[in-house]
């Protein structure tokens, strides 16, 4: 279990209302593993968004059935707020706010 391999399996967490993973939107703040545990701090858009308790559902379900021995911790954090600077330069192409 590394960092690289849980923002991999995050990739395939999708936000439904922008279609883009969480990880490209800028939505992952951290990833901590010390032994068997993972925790893993994300935030979202906006306070107000609707599907937030799903995607952190996604997130968990998807992490502990890649990683069945870790104790897995997915927090919701909301500071620092979230911009759309937060977002990767794929997330961006995505949203077509690249040329």
């Amino acid at each position: 279990m590394t960092e690289d391999a849980v923002l991999e399996i995050l990739r395939k967490v999708i936000d439904p209302e922008i279609g883009i993973n969480v990880v490209d939107l800028g939505l992952v703040y951290g990833v901590n593993i010390e032994g068997n545990r993972l925790d893993v701090d994300m935030t979202m858009t906006t306070a107000a968004c609707p599907l937030g308790a799903y995607i952190v559902d996604q997130a968990d379900m998807l992490l502990r059935q890649f990683f069945p021995d870790a104790v897995v911790s997915v927090n919701l954090v909301w500071s620092p707020p979230w911009t759309p600077e937060m977002m990767s330069d794929v997330a961006r192409q995505q949203l077509g706010w690249m040329g």
